[in-house]
């Protein structure tokens, strides 16, 4: 019977839906694994990369649940936010409804891959019996003051037309959604989460995490948490007594050397400053302009530009006048926004002070040499040294001048030691519909006023203007707006900003354990039962992003009592991208492949003609070079490309998208099923262990076969459990299989003979090994050869450590001590055995001959010395 993967797909998946395999409750009984793949946006359409990712994920699941585990593995849907919004602002349907599209759709697909998922914990999070909870948790957090609402200059999204963190905009200063669109400031009344109270924690963490999470994703945190341990101190606004303006450094022991203070454009202090002075109008310009560039670009990658203020400020150090400049790589969001200016010590102040003129006056020098030549300095020395010219702490380490100069501003008031971090406090207001509601309302006469719990949740209402005009569109809906406080009982008007998409993502691991809790977020008992992710896998892309907010949610929330883990997952996996060619038009944009035409053999658009730029790109659906697994299926089936995903290349890597590669994978799949077919009649019903493995060692065949088989296991089994290297996994499948046809192929096997009971065991236990990668296939081929229970619950095979012993030694041969040669032998050979197999090996042979062998030095399984003479 040839193999049909559509129907033996769609057949296994009925029985694992009817027999409910895949559910799972808390069992103490039982070792748990929680298998966790980053929940999907719902586009409308997966493709491929979520196909590897997912692939992953429900490769382990098969492994651990094999292995005994009690396992935990769901999917949900990042159902709310910019991208679902503008989707259905762009097709004219409201989000609701093209998000519920979307995600039937999507999870059709999921379904008949037949990923391992317990479907009864299935979440959306644009649901309101989720969203209740955001609400909630907003709730706790602002009794704790980790919420507030602050006025702030924020990153602007003119496509989005909404405020960004600082996480979601690029280097290059554009939005994380749309790369082709620069980000602008605003200054906005919005509301703020206390990331910040949390910075030391979540930096803390990042020990407990080092090995189990990759280096890359560690290193990006900790430079985006930033702790710098440095001085805060104060400089006199020269001719105003009570005016200061507070620096943050942590290189105070070059301050001595200061020749400017340099301020941030959005800094308070600079119009003011300038107000009045010859420099005004010049101030005024260059503020309007900066104000404009996003806060998250790096100041490293500006050129350095700046204007002089008009005024003067006083070093408290030394009692010198320096000038007061905004320079625009001096940014509000990190210290103080305003720096003192050390030429010869700082390469951006170097690069400016060379572009305006300003002194460069070295402080510190090298430990074993002078203090740099300013006129010769061709940078800046940035090192640690000995401190020069700083009047009593000249001649101390930088590390000693930096401790003395901190406590010596503390002892005269006008500055102390500091702890500052580069991260931010969160911004969570979105001037969108699609998004949590925020639950507070505000009274005239009460403020700010919380929505009580028992109202939760405030739902988004249905409505027909969201599309994207000026302002948030729940502002233009009076029946949301208009409400009564809770308090007093007076008109209140409800927050018409919604909540970051990433609110919705930061917890919703949790809502897995116990999606229909309508009392509470997810019990606690069961959070203890699972939590925390054993294995967690993404793309790279989130680590300081969806990972800083998800470890900060999974702290707080213990921190309210609910959890008992202060990490969300042991072990982190960035599994690569699917890369597949795109075709762009400069003027059509992006064209889908199947529309490119050619014109002379090269690529050109089909509306104008024009030349289209062929790029190698991550496969998305704004790019037109998706792949959907629909079609593929058809074709292949959905264990061809499960096996495609895998086998492509090492899973932390990038994939390219290959026609050929699955074709290749598919061809393997017929081929383990045409092993089976033809074999079936002959092992079925034999035992899956052989009953005389001292027979099956005396026959060369038979020996080898089951040698191989149990090698396999321990190669699949590592490669799966320690290395995460699921394609060489695959390969050793195949070498197993290419053994079966090499021991089988053209001649006839008699059911009763050592090699039919070898056959039987490498059968029974290649299916066992193939479950997690072709689970379809596996389970048909474990039935064809008898197997009556699922594969979905049987256990993962044990290799015998007798069979992983090699029967034969390779020994390296001497002459009188010199390398001739290598000769086989059987493991454990003697003396005489050696000599024998030496003399036998025509290429050693020849240096033996005419010569008595004298000594024989033999190190057993390691190597052999023949001392001759003649």
């Amino acid at each position: 019977m040839a193999y049909d993967p559509r129907e033996v797909e769609l057949r296994w998946q009925e029985r694992w839906r009817r027999e409910r395999v895949f559910e799972v409750d808390p069992d103490p009984s039982r070792k748990k694994f929680y298998c966790l793949e980053m929940l999907p946006y719902p586009s409308g359409q997966l493709h491929m990369g979520h196909v590897r990712n997912y692939s992953i994920g429900d490769a382990v699941a098969w492994f651990q649940r094999m292995r005994g585990r009690n396992v935990l593995h769901a999917i949900g849907w990042d159902a709310m936010g910019l991208p679902a919004e503008n989707a259905a602002i762009k097709h004219g349907v409201p989000p609701a409804e093209w998000t519920e599209r979307n995600i039937a759709q999507m999870r059709r697909q999921l379904q008949r891959i037949g990923f391992s998922y317990d479907w009864r914990r299935e979440i959306a999070t644009c649901h309101p019996e989720y969203y209740r909870w955001n609400q909630w948790f907003f709730l706790r957090m602002l009794e704790r003051d980790l919420a507030y609402r602050a006025r702030r200059a924020l990153n602007w999204c003119s496509r989005c037309d909404t405020v960004l963190a600082n996480e979601q905009v690029t280097p290059a200063g554009c939005c994380w959604r749309h790369e082709d669109t620069p980000v602008s400031v605003v200054e906005l009344e919005q509301w703020f989460i206390r990331t910040t109270r949390y910075a030391e924690r979540l930096l803390a963490g990042l020990d407990e995490l080092e090995g189990r999470w990759p280096e890359r994703v560690i290193a990006m945190q900790r430079h985006w948490i930033g702790r710098s341990e440095g001085c805060r101190f104060a400089f006199r606004v020269e001719g105003e007594e009570e005016r200061e303006i507070e620096v943050f450094t942590t290189r105070v022991d070059t301050v001595y050397g200061c020749s400017a203070l340099f301020l941030a454009a959005e800094h308070p202090a600079v119009l003011d400053l300038a107000r009045g002075t010859d420099q005004e109008d010049a101030v005024r310009a260059f503020v309007e302009n900066e104000r404009r560039r996003p806060h998250a670009v790096a100041a490293e990658d500006r050129e350095k530009t700046g204007v002089f203020t008009g005024r003067h400020a006083i070093n408290p150090f030394n009692g010198e006048r320096v000038p007061i400049w905004v320079a625009n790589f001096v940014l509000m969001d990190f210290g103080t926004g305003a720096v003192f200016a050390q030429p010869a010590h700082d390469q951006r102040d170097y690069e400016f002070a060379r572009k305006y003129g300003l002194p460069i006056r070295p402080i510190v020098r090298p430990a074993d040499g002078a203090l740099p030549d300013p006129e010769a300095m061709e940078s800046a020395y940035e090192e640690d040294g000995i401190v020069e010219r700083s009047g009593p702490f000249s001649g101390l380490p930088s590390a000693e001048a930096r401790r003395r100069m901190a406590a010596f501003a503390a002892e005269r008031g006008f500055g102390r030691p500091e702890v500052q971090y580069r991260l931010k406090d969160w911004g969570v207001s979105r001037q969108r519909y699609w998004g949590t509601p925020i639950p507070v309302v505000y009274c005239d006469g009460c403020g700010i006023v919380p929505v009580p719990d028992e109202d939760l949740p405030v739902i988004l209402p249905p409505i027909e203007d969201w599309k994207g005009l000026e302002g948030s569109p729940l502002a233009r809906v009076d029946s949301f707006v208009n409400t009564s406080c809770p308090r007093c009982g007076g008109a209140a008007r409800r927050e018409t900003d919604t909540m970051d998409t990433f609110v919705d993502s930061s917890w919703y691991f949790l809502r897995y354990l116990d999606p229909r809790n309508d009392r509470q977020p997810f019990d606690p008992a069961v959070a203890k039962a699972f939590m925390p992710v054993d294995l967690y896998i993404g793309g790279v892309e989130h680590a300081v992003g969806h990972l800083i907010y998800c470890r900060f949610w999974t702290m707080m929330l213990a921190d309210l009592g609910l959890l008992e883990v202060q990490e969300p997952a042991v072990r982190l996996f960035t599994q690569g991208m699917v890369n597949a060619p795109s075709y762009r038009c400069e003027v059509h944009d992006y064209i889908a492949p199947a529309e490119v035409r050619r014109k002379g053999g090269d690529p050109c658009c089909p509306h104008c003609g024009r030349a289209v730029e062929v790029r190698v790109e991550k496969m998305s659906k704004s790019k037109l070079n998706s792949v959907t697994p629909d079609e593929l299926i058809e074709r292949y089936g959905a264990d061809a490309m499960r096996l495609f995903s895998l086998f492509g290349g090492p899973p932390v890597k990038d994939l390219e998208w290959s026609e050929q590669g699955i074709e290749g994978t598919f061809r393997f799949a017929q081929r383990v099923a045409r092993a089976y077919e033809r074999l079936a009649p002959l092992v079925e019903g034999l035992p899956p262990v052989p009953e005389d493995p001292a027979a099956v060692a005396a026959d060369p065949d038979a020996d080898r076969l089951r040698r191989k088989t149990h090698r396999t296991i321990v190669r699949v089994t590592r490669d799966i459990e320690e290395e995460l290297q699921l394609n060489t996994a695959v390969a050793a499948l195949m070498e197993l299989v290419n053994e079966i046809y090499r021991v089988t192929e053209g001649r006839r096997v008699e059911r009763s003979s050592p090699l039919a009971a070898a056959l039987a065991e490498a059968l029974h236990v290649l299916a066992r090994l193939l479950a997690p990668f072709a689970p379809h296939l596996a389970e048909e081929m474990n039935a064809r050869i008898g197997g009556r229970d699922l594969l979905a619950r049987a256990r993962w095979p044990e290799a015998d450590p007798a069979l992983l012993v090699e029967e034969t030694v390779t020994l390296p041969v001497q002459v009188n001590g010199k390398l001739r040669g290598q000769v086989s032998v059987p493991r454990g050979a003697g003396e005489a055995e050696v000599v024998e197999a030496v003399k036998a090996a025509e290429s050693l042979a020849r240096h033996l001959e005419g010569r008595t062998i004298r000594r024989v030095v033999l190190v057993p399984d390691r190597l052999v010395n023949l001392v001759v003479s003649g």
